[in-house]
């Protein structure tokens, strides 16, 4: 069956189910695609340079608007990003952290009392400055999983009964989860990553990080859990600094011109687990989430989310077949597209336009062939954050929202970016409740 076959089967189909919407949401978040002009886009964004006429096709057929997706003025991480993007807003210090979502979703075994952070292999010199958070960002799997399991049968703590598992996940990320067998620790510590800051349990860009050095960990106020936990993660960052210094990937490393990986940052401590509605009782909606990070794969699981997978991240052709073949299963697909976020943090622009072509002709050019203008979808198109090449990190700035579909009121935007964002007859939204009004104007059309 062809995926434009898929696509009709799976829309038909859901006109017979009763307790779901009658029209199908594809929802896709373009993963930091929100930029700022650049000199050598001719001060376009990637964005407005980019060759996109299947997403100019579904902008022409529908409406847009930009989202702060967390709060004004905050450059967040993509963890709450996503939470809000999926409707779902933090408050009054009730988040568990990133560390604890990326656990889960490693399927790492966590209980509550346990300190989860997330973690960057990275290259510092002698003097622990950082040369390069992200260890020159080519870190094969062989590689890290030699380095942590060097970490794992070295390190030992003054405190003979915490224990810690260390896993790497893609690339310069990883995981450590620490437990002790008679007390609980506590998520009130500062991260050793200067390149991030905590507020109300939520991890934002450090917006007077430059030249820094590896951090010391320190706690945030005077229980005895929290001294614990700082003195463990100092230890824990003291003992790689020195083990990793002579582990033989990292002399393998340095022949080939590689940076080593002599430094471990860790950042956004949890010690709970999070209690959340699901999404199919917060908003009556059957969804699925085609996702490929930790992070994004712990928050569908922790919101009851059917996890759908494929092979290699940037397997776009895969990933349109993938919501064709489940989009009979449920009201509802929720897409992560990866690709645009890493060229902005590498501050390249040219790399972030062929990234974003790449998703409009192997991703949206199936998705679109896929749905017949006659039947009832809505496709959502926006980002988690911007994470302009300017800046090399994530910013504050909106980013664009587009709704479309054949109940769409159309607006006259031409195509999908940051400008016609910016004009678009839906304002700007609140991230967290983007999906809130997709789902009410899908009722109105009814």
């Amino acid at each position: 069956m062809s995926t434009k076959d898929k696509f009709a089967y799976a829309l038909i189909h859901a006109k017979m189910k009763k307790d779901t919407f009658d029209a199908k949401i594809v929802y896709v978040l373009l993963d930091g695609v929100g930029d700022l002009p650049h000199i050598d886009l001719n001060n376009s964004t990637p964005l407005d340079a980019a060759h996109t006429p299947n997403m100019d096709e579904l902008a022409q057929n529908g409406c847009m608007g930009e989202t702060i997706t967390v709060k004004e003025g905050l450059a967040p991480q993509s963890d709450i990003a996503v939470f809000n993007m999926l409707g779902y807003s933090f408050e009054n210090n009730d988040y568990v952290g990133r560390g604890v979502i990326e656990t889960i979703g490693c399927e790492i075994d966590f209980r509550n009392g346990d300190l989860a952070l997330r973690g960057n292999f990275a290259t510092i010199d002698d003097q622990s400055r950082i040369i390069d958070r992200r260890a020159g960002r080519t870190i094969a799997s062989a590689e890290a999983d030699s380095v942590c399991r060097t970490l794992t049968e070295q390190l030992k703590f003054s405190d003979s009964e915490i224990s810690f598992v260390i896993k790497p996940t893609i690339a310069h990320r990883l995981i450590v989860r620490f437990r002790h067998k008679s007390k609980f620790f506590s998520n009130k510590i500062t991260n050793t990553d200067p390149a991030y800051l905590k507020m109300n349990g939520i991890g934002i860009v450090n917006p007077a990080a430059g030249v820094v050095h590896l951090a010391e960990s320190q706690p945030e106020d005077s229980t005895q859990a929290a001294l614990i936990s700082a003195k463990t993660i100092n230890e824990f960052s003291d003992q790689a600094k020195s083990i990793l210094k002579f582990q033989p990937v990292n002399t393998q490393r340095k022949n080939a011109g590689k940076p080593p990986i002599n430094a471990i940052l860790l950042r956004d401590a949890g010690n709970r687990l999070p209690n959340i509605e699901p999404i199919k009782k917060k908003y009556k909606l059957e969804a699925a989430a085609l996702v490929d990070m930790p992070v994004e794969i712990g928050i569908s699981r922790i919101l009851g989310m059917k996890v759908l997978r494929t092979s290699e991240t940037s397997d776009y052709r895969s990933k349109a077949m993938i919501v064709a073949e489940n989009l009979n299963q449920t009201g509802c697909v929720y897409i992560h597209l990866k690709g645009p976020d890493e060229f902005g943090h590498d501050g390249d622009p040219l790399g972030k336009k062929r990234s974003i072509e790449d998703i409009d002709r192997f991703f949206f050019g199936p998705l679109r062939d896929g749905i017949t203008p006659d039947i009832d979808s809505l496709i959502i198109i926006s980002a988690d954050h911007s994470t302009p090449c300017i800046k090399r990190a994530h910013s504050a700035d909106p980013v664009p929202v587009l709704f479309s579909g054949n109940m769409v009121k159309k607006d006259g935007s031409k195509r999908f970016t940051e400008k016609y964002g910016s004009i678009g007859s839906l304002g700007r939204l609140k991230g967290s409740s983007v999906l809130k009004v997709a789902l009410e104007r899908l009722n109105r059309s009814n």
